[in-house]
């Protein structure tokens, strides 16, 4: 993913009011950020603790997205997957993050969505780049570049929800 700006990043929201957008808090490591290990930017709302973001490429230009999601409410023990990355983490590592759909839909209230990485790092799970609390992702068949296309693309299924 190529680096981005707070201007940028606050015009790409496709699913929130334009108020909205200038709310959001954006990061401001974001001349720090590894863009070229990212298939998109991901980080939590430190203001609002149900709250994240997600910001990437679609067809030649940017899309973002506010993410809802609730408190963990699962114990250590339990395991869950990222339906992007396929990582498997303990406890709260993976949440329920839901979009307000665009258009008139999201206006009335219908949303979609997805088992993610609660920290949103799915891009550095698959690289190896960040290691799950779990110590490690299960051993792939696929080569990277496979799993570097299949989390982009189970990202894309999940926006293509967000148009319906």
């Amino acid at each position: 993913m190529r680096s981005l700006t707070e201007q940028e990043i606050r015009t790409s929201f496709v699913n929130c009011s334009k108020g909205e957008a200038k709310r959001v808090a954006v990061p401001r490591d974001l001349d720090r950020r590894p863009w070229d290990d990212l298939d998109f930017l991901g980080w939590r709302d430190p203001g609002a603790p149900d709250r994240s973001c997600l910001v990437t490429e679609r067809e030649g230009r940017l899309v973002g997205l506010t993410l809802r999601y609730p408190p963990s409410q699962r114990g250590f023990l339990h395991r869950s997957m990222c339906s992007l990355c396929l990582t498997t983490h303990p406890g709260g590592g993976v949440s329920l993050m839901t979009a307000r759909k665009t258009g008139a839909a999201g206006r009335e209230g219908n949303s979609v969505g997805v088992y993610m990485c609660t920290d949103l790092a799915c891009s550095l799970y698959v690289r190896g780049k960040k290691v799950p609390d779990s110590g490690a992702r299960f051993e792939e068949s696929l080569t990277l570049e496979e799993q570097i296309a299949r989390t982009r693309d189970n990202l894309s299924a999940f926006l293509d929800k967000l148009y319906a």
